[in-house]
């Protein structure tokens, strides 16, 4: 038997819910291939499917709509040119505010009856009509499990309420770098991203939403706080009467003054990282018979990229390292796998044990679920992300041409180290600290003030677009080993990642630095701890002794932004001591459920010699001070942390 969703009453019947005995791999009928490899003529499949079959959702709880339901009392509101708009009564649901990267939560609360919609529609309620009527919007996603679904709620809600045009990369497929470009490229009014980012996807994992403006940067606070006060009034969503898009197909559908453009998601994305590197001289690295590389997609969004521009484009040898090919994990897949596409040493062992073992690839990298974010290795060597921006940064004038006349300024978020920093003072460039959010860059680039940023959590960018870009991260540093072995003839020693980090600690030192993270921790606790540091910190002084450390200040991070004077509070806890060591704490937003603690540890070595510590090692006394100043173990119940950078 089966039993139509509530969406199915607004949407149209593509989502219904079937008794298990009826299906072995998803409750939802709509078709979903538990291993499909998401293709176009840019995707050519180039890893196997994983060994494990997609989880079933047959514990996903979803309600049958009641004939007294609200979504069965839509009146049609209007007819323009062939379209017949549809008014559906809908009702608040809690719980819709934005964290710092959009809406997340698990895929069984979004597949709720209008959840997603009342999203939407709050949004367009949120935004000025000249912002998007009759205009162009960009929709994608990291390819995972109720993106396709989402997609034609997202294109119906959007011609309900006036859109012009959607442009839609096929399947549904495009990662967030491409879409902040295409936007960019196509003059768009803005766009939509479906993703959770680096979180675990599939029925009973996490999905997002999040809307980016015609920069392409992520819509600012002021915009969010909009759409979650309208999230809690709305009582209407508008629709257009409309059958479902083909999203398999390249090509344009007309339905009367409105249209949807299926494109291929890596062109325009591939355009424009031909003219901010150069493309010959990393392709003189990569063709290089001494030289191994080696990619892993980890079955998300880059798998579509990774391909087209590493093998195809650059040369990269196909017969690399990793399972017969430089490319690893190399399918979209819905559930990723069932891994968790976050390119870190924690999620990514399989690739780290490879570049740590015997005979390894001279470089490693790895992104994530929606692209955005980048993992360096070397030969049994970890680049940390905060000493990857500087080292881009350092090098960029000479490696990259995008940046021939030098950076306009560099910025990075709070937590992440200040290795960055002295770069920006070597080149007497202007410099920004910012809370986390890529958001808070997107002003000062608009403002020409910035050109690379950095975050600790595996965020590298410029402003080539408004959003961190994980392919652009991995191409900056293969420009950068290219530039430095360009006049290496044959059989010489080729200078690796390790030699570049190591000469930029000689030059500028080395800032230790380390992060502790406890995933899923219990909100309330996690809470606590945090308004246990506000009163430590309301009491301290400069001069209090912490051990062998003396406070220099401690406070609760407050940015006020220097191109609009906006001001956001809040933002993470810091202790920060007279020799430069930092002790930061911080609650993320970019998680689905409970509450994830962050601890970040940093302690600047200027001395050559003890550049080669263990980086555990060497913050020891630090990270217990932390977890004893804290008290983290009797507020969360954590004894250890889940991921260790």
């Amino acid at each position: 038997m089966a039993f139509t969703l509530g969406l199915e009453t607004v949407f149209g019947s593509s989502l219904k819910v079937s008794s298990p005995a009826t299906t072995t791999n998803a409750a939802l009928s709509y078709p979903i291939k538990t291993s499909s490899v998401i293709s176009s003529p840019t995707m050519t499949p180039n890893v196997v499917a994983p060994k494990f079959p997609l989880r079933t959702s047959s514990s996903i709880i979803v309600r049958a709509s009641s004939s007294s339901s609200s979504a069965s009392l839509s009146t049609s509101v209007a007819e323009t040119e062939g379209i017949k708009i549809v008014s559906i009564p809908t009702k608040p649901i809690e719980g819709q505010k934005t964290g710092t990267s959009g809406l997340r939560k698990k895929v069984k609360v979004f597949i709720q009856e209008n959840y997603l919609a009342n999203w939407i529609q709050a949004l367009f309620n949120s935004l000025p009509p000249e912002d998007f009527k009759n205009g162009l919007l960009v929709l994608g996603g990291d390819g995972r499990y109720f993106n396709k679904e989402a997609s034609q709620i997202i294109i119906k809600i959007a011609a309900g309420n006036g859109v012009g045009k959607i442009l839609v990369g096929k399947e549904g497929i495009m990662s967030t770098p491409a879409v902040s470009a295409v936007i960019r490229k196509k003059k768009a009014n803005g766009g939509f991203i479906m993703s959770a980012s680096h979180n675990p996807g599939g029925p009973e994992y996490d999905w997002g939403i999040k809307f980016n403006y015609n920069s392409g940067q992520p819509a600012p606070e002021s915009i969010t706080d909009k759409i979650y006060g309208n999230t809690l009034s709305i009582s209407e969503i508008r629709k257009a009467d409309i059958p479902d898009v083909d999203l398999s197909c390249l090509g344009v559908t007309n339905y009367g003054n409105f249209s949807v453009e299926v494109v291929d998601p890596v062109t325009d994305y591939l355009d424009l990282m031909e003219q901010v590197f150069d493309f010959e001289l990393i392709k003189s690295l990569l063709s290089r018979s001494d030289f191994r590389f080696t990619f892993d997609s980890m079955h998300a969004v880059t798998g579509a990229y990774a391909k087209p521009i590493f093998v195809d484009k650059l040369g990269a040898n196909p017969d690399s390292y990793i399972m017969q090919d430089s490319i690893a994990n190399g399918v979209p897949l819905e559930d990723f796998g069932h891994g968790h596409p976050d390119p870190n040493l924690t999620y990514a062992k399989d690739l780290v044990n490879t570049m740590f073992g015997e005979n390894g690839p001279d470089f490693g990298a790895a992104s994530d679920g929606d692209g955005d974010r980048n993992m360096i290795l070397g030969k049994g060597f970890f680049v940390t992300p905060s000493d990857s921006v500087a080292i881009i940064a350092a090098n960029a004038q000479d490696a990259i041409p995008y940046f021939l006349a030098g950076p306009k300024g560099l910025a990075r978020s709070m937590p992440t180290s200040g290795a960055l920093d002295r770069v920006a003072e070597k080149l007497n460039l202007p410099f920004f600290e910012v809370p986390t959010g890529w958001k808070f860059f997107g002003n000062l680039m608009d403002a020409g003030k910035l050109s690379i940023c950095g975050e600790e959590s595996f965020g590298t960018g410029s402003d080539h677009i408004r959003e961190k870009d994980g392919i652009w991260a991995v191409l900056a540093w293969l420009s950068i080993i290219a530039y430095r072995n360009k006049d290496k003839k044959p059989g010489e020693r080729l200078v690796s990642v390790s030699d570049v980090v190591k000469d930029h600690w000689a030059t500028y030192g080395r800032n230790f630095f380390s992060r502790y993270d406890y995933e899923e921790c219990e909100s309330e606790g996690a809470n606590k701890m945090v308004e246990y540091l506000r009163d430590v910190i309301s009491k301290s002084k400069t001069g209090d002794k912490y051990g062998s450390y003396v406070l220099q200040f401690a406070d609760d991070f407050t940015y006020t932004d220097p191109v609009d004077g906006s001001v956001v509070s809040k933002q993470g806890i810091r202790f920060v001591f007279t020799d430069g060591s930092r002790i930061i704490f911080r609650l993320s937003g970019t998680g689905s459920a409970g509450a994830t603690v962050r601890v970040y540890i940093e302690q600047f070595e200027p001395v050559a010699s003890k550049h080669d510590m263990d980086a555990q090692t060497a913050l020891k006394p630090l990270i217990d001070l932390a977890l004893s100043l804290s008290k983290l173990k009797d507020f969360t119940g954590r004894e250890k942390p889940t991921v260790i950078t």
